[in-house]
């Protein structure tokens, strides 16, 4: 019994770790995802939703369109996502807010040695996938760059921020957090979740489906028809994006937000000596390098695991 229950029990675990990723802003779940084996058949499970399922409900029943959606892996893998997301906003929130260079310091290791690790599956390493890496990086890193916005919460713009996040939450080195922070919507969502608002909640899943069940198609085609240019393109934007999670920050300028509160505008990243002098306060350095190299060695420990397994399996 134990022994027919362990792959959806290991597939639950792989759902929390890929939401404690997209909890945070600069982290994927699609990396881990890709790192852990299971991406391809994730984006196969979901592109297999689709209104032909109705024909196949009526043809052949309930189990025939349990099967055709992979149904024991899709609820496995985001029953881990929902209770990883819903258990960890409170404490991500509360991390951000006292300890924002220790949490910054142990992301810049995640994506760091995610990149790496992506970089390493592509074969084919010809110009274009150099220039296609350079064309990430730089688009990653002008992103990071726009200061974020404040966003109006209205029912429309949740629905179109859920749609848009949800596609850069499965692509392997996009964060949809980091997307929702460029919108101005990361702290409503993080608060809704927190609040258990289900109404926001409700709009904002209606945008992730509809964003999921059409990015999944062109995703897939992506990747099927231009492997390696694509995680080119995705590891230079991993790099890019390494210039949001620098630990160490300078403020230049601030704003109000609509809750009163006065948050950070534009930020320039310095060095470890210069942030002390610049905001009068410890740069927690020892700490951050620790962190930093326990983000690096965690997943890289992950990714090792997962492959002995899988060479051990075959």
């Amino acid at each position: 019994m134990l022994k027919q229950l362990l792959p959806t029990l290991l597939l639950f675990l792989k759902g929390i770790a890929m939401g404690a990723a997209d909890v945070v802003p600069g982290v994927s779940g699609g990396t881990v995802a890709f790192i852990t084996g299971i991406y391809q058949e994730l984006l196969d499970s979901i592109r297999s939703i689709s209104p032909k399922l109705w024909g196949v409900w009526r043809r052949d029943g309930v189990v025939a369109v349990w099967q055709k959606v992979n149904g024991t892996f899709m609820c496995a893998l985001l029953a881990g996502i929902a209770v990883s997301i819903v258990s960890l906003a409170r404490v991500i929130s509360h991390l951000l807010t006292n300890y924002p260079e220790h949490l910054w310091s142990f992301f810049f290791g995640l994506i760091l040695v995610s990149s790496w690790i992506i970089a390493r599956q592509i074969q084919d390493r010809r110009p274009l996938q150099w220039l296609g890496l350079f064309a990430g990086a730089g688009f990653a890193y002008w992103i990071t760059l726009i200061s974020p916005a404040e966003a109006l919460v209205s029912e429309w713009f949740i629905f179109v921020s859920g749609s848009i996040a949800i596609c850069a939450m499965i692509l392997p080195g996009i964060s949809g957090s980091f997307i929702l922070l460029l919108f101005g919507m990361y702290g409503h969502v993080i608060t809704a979740i927190k609040t258990m608002d289900i109404v926001f909640l409700a709009i904002f899943a209606a945008g992730c489906m509809a964003g999921l069940l059409s990015f999944s198609h062109l995703l897939s085609w992506m990747f099927k028809r231009f492997y390696d240019l694509t995680l080119a393109i995705l590891t230079g934007f991993m790099l890019g994006s390494l210039n949001k999670v620098w630990p160490w920050k300078y403020t230049v300028s601030t704003r109000t937000n609509s809750h009163g509160i006065e948050v950070p505008l534009v930020q320039d990243n310095v060095l470890p000596s210069q942030f002390e002098m610049l905001n009068a306060q410890d740069s927690h350095v020892v700490a951050c390098v620790v962190l930093m190299v326990l983000g690096f060695v965690s997943v890289y420990i992950l990714e090792r695991g997962f492959r002995a397994s899988t060479d051990s399996a075959a």
